[in-house]
């Protein structure tokens, strides 16, 4: 099994460190949750693995071969994609343009191939593939940036904030995509301020706050130990130890109802038996 190993990653900004000694270690097939206040480090650590920013110093590899310093490209085209914070999308262009840049730099069959799987995760984008990216609702957005992370078929995609601003019928209906994603072999760093849906995906989980991480174990441990993530930031303004465990409780209680929602969906889907009500994402 192959793993995504980051090491010793430092990034600064404007003359400061904002990330300090970070190692994580990212296994294929599987999910890995990142979770921090606003402000943790985690985007930096996100755009320094994307070769976005250079870690000073640190370590990205990848199978053996290092990464930490190449540029964008090389990295994508080695197996790593990430899917920044933002929905940045080039707006005035259509859906299938969007995609169709994110495959500029592979060949011209693994371009058709990718292309063809992130529509196969996504039919909801080929019914929509003439559209201006500037008209889609921010679900279908988020569809289209995850669609050009997964164009190029990597080995490992870091995505962050996935449920930024998106109410929680539309995360209920990219759950299954994540899911899907890792069953193929993928490996997936899902980078989220709140903590809930991320470790009902999760095997493993870390906590990084103040650009340092401050826990790394499984997210069983976490939901088990919700004294883990007292702060304010992750569990939205709980007070007290009890508080903060009454509100991770109950909003696992619904993030994991929406894990099994969408799992019954996709065997729905796979049978042909209705899987709900459609409508707008």
């Amino acid at each position: 099994m192959s793993e995504l190993v980051l090491s010793d990653i430092t990034v600064e900004r404007g003359g400061r460190p904002v990330v300090k000694d970070v190692s994580i270690t990212v296994p294929s097939g599987e999910v890995t949750a990142l979770l921090g206040p606003n402000g943790a480090g985690k985007s930096s650590l996100v755009l320094a693995v994307g070769g976005v920013l250079r870690p000073r110093p640190g370590s990205v590899k990848l199978a053996g071969t290092e990464l930490a310093g190449k540029r964008p490209e090389r990295i994508r085209a080695a197996g790593v994609a990430i899917v920044p914070e933002g929905r940045r999308l080039l707006p005035d262009l259509s859906v299938d343009d969007n995609i169709r840049v994110a495959t500029y730099a592979l060949p011209k069959q693994a371009a058709a191939e990718g292309r063809t799987r992130a529509l196969e995760l996504f039919p909801r984008l080929a019914e929509r593939l003439t559209v201006p990216a500037r008209s889609l609702s921010g679900g279908e957005q988020q569809m289209v940036v995850l669609a050009q992370a997964l164009v190029s078929q990597p080995k490992f995609i870091l995505i962050d904030e996935l449920s930024l601003g998106l109410a929680p019928v539309i995360v209920n209906r990219l759950i299954p995509v994540i899911r899907s994603v890792t069953e193929s072999g993928i490996g997936v760093l899902l980078i989220e301020q709140f903590a809930t849906v991320a470790l009902s995906l999760a095997t493993r989980a870390h906590v990084m706050e103040g650009g340092v991480i401050r826990y790394s174990g499984t997210a069983a441990e976490l939901r088990e130990h919700p004294s883990l993530l007292h702060s304010a930031y992750l569990l939205r303004g709980a007070t007290d130890e009890a508080a903060a465990a009454e509100t991770l409780e109950a909003g696992f209680a619904e993030s994991d109802a929406v894990v099994a929602e969408a799992a019954a969906s996709s065997v729905a889907g796979e049978t042909g038996a209705p899987a709900g009500e459609g409508g707008e994402p």
